[in-house]
């Protein structure tokens, strides 16, 4: 595709979560040039002070926060939200590229297996409790990096986290069906609000996603990343979804290479994204009609700070 037209961020707050590296770092790279407050959201505090010392040295005007939270715990999710919360009135911005893959079933600090923590879990529960923020400002956009993984798959409504029998690859297309039901959900939830959310396929891209895997797998991705996208060209869907004047006003679509594409009938089932969306509030305490009746001037709802005091 040709070049697509970006709009100035300057003033507006810009949340990228899995910010360090890859997709998340071009992302964050990409909405610091058109002048946004971009905050890097990731699990390790060195990674996150030098991805921002990065970017300050290739973009000295660049205006860059970090916020530290290891995003498979609803705690830490809390304490994110909060967090950003206090140092922002308004987000204009919420890009969710935060996720990966992990070869064993393994259990999140709440008891969650941690693709479906990280990859879904994370993404719902941060996007409905930055909610009063993304509603406080004239327009704000969410972005929901999904994955063209998730087609030929379906959700077990009863067997989300693998009890039944895991496997790391079916376990993460899964987890970006699940992206896409809850955007289709959300979209559905905020018709008619300034809040618009959109999810896209990044393309096959040379990122460090699947470093938990085995050496020779590793090796293998290595190999393979010559004939990869780099993280930068990853990036520009998300970007074009945060940005583009193109999009202002679209909501609940997918999108690859920076245009609106289908996804698989699986995704746009509703009863399947109601029974995900119900199972999701059970995991996180989180309830939608709590969250979205609150004002954005109101004071932050008290279920924001389960668990994450004193942390």
């Amino acid at each position: 595709m040709g070049s697509t037209p970006e709009a100035p961020l300057d003033g507006k707050i810009c949340v990228v979560t899995g910010a360090t590296s890859g997709i998340g770092l071009a992302t964050a790279r990409g909405l610091a040039r058109l002048g946004g407050t971009v905050v890097l959201a990731g699990r390790d505090e060195r990674r996150c002070a030098r991805a921002a010392a990065r970017l300050r040295g290739e973009i000295p005007a660049a205006r860059l926060e970090t916020v530290v939270a290891d995003l498979s715990s609803q705690a830490e999710v809390r304490r994110m939200c909060l967090e950003v919360a206090r140092r922002h009135p308004r987000v204009d911005v919420l890009v969710q590229n935060a996720g990966a893959r992990f070869v064993d079933r393994r259990l999140s600090a709440d008891g969650v297996e941690m693709t479906f923590a990280l990859n879904h879990l994370a993404v719902f529960a941060s996007t409905l409790l930055l909610l009063p923020r993304l509603r406080a400002g004239p327009a704000a956009r969410v972005v929901v990096v999904s994955s063209d993984a998730h087609e030929g798959w379906t959700l077990d409504l009863d067997d989300l986290q693998g009890e039944r029998g895991y496997e790391r690859m079916r376990a993460y297309c899964r987890s970006k069906l699940a992206n896409l039901l809850f955007t289709f959900a959300l979209a559905r939830r905020l018709s008619g609000s300034t809040v618009t959310v959109n999810a896209l396929h990044p393309g096959t891209v040379a990122t460090n996603l699947g470093s938990e895997a085995g050496w020779l797998r590793v090796r293998l991705r290595n190999l393979l990343k010559r004939s990869l996208l780099a993280p930068e060209q990853g990036a520009r869907t998300s970007l074009y979804l945060a940005t583009s004047p193109e999009v202002a006003g679209v909501s609940g679509r997918y999108f690859d290479d920076r245009a609106e594409v289908p996804s698989s009938p699986a995704s746009r089932d509703e009863a399947l994204a109601e029974g995900l969306w119900r199972r999701s509030e059970e995991l996180t305490g989180l309830r939608w009609e709590d969250l979205a009746a609150a004002g954005t001037a109101a004071p932050l709802p008290r279920s924001w700070r389960c668990g994450a005091e004193g942390r």
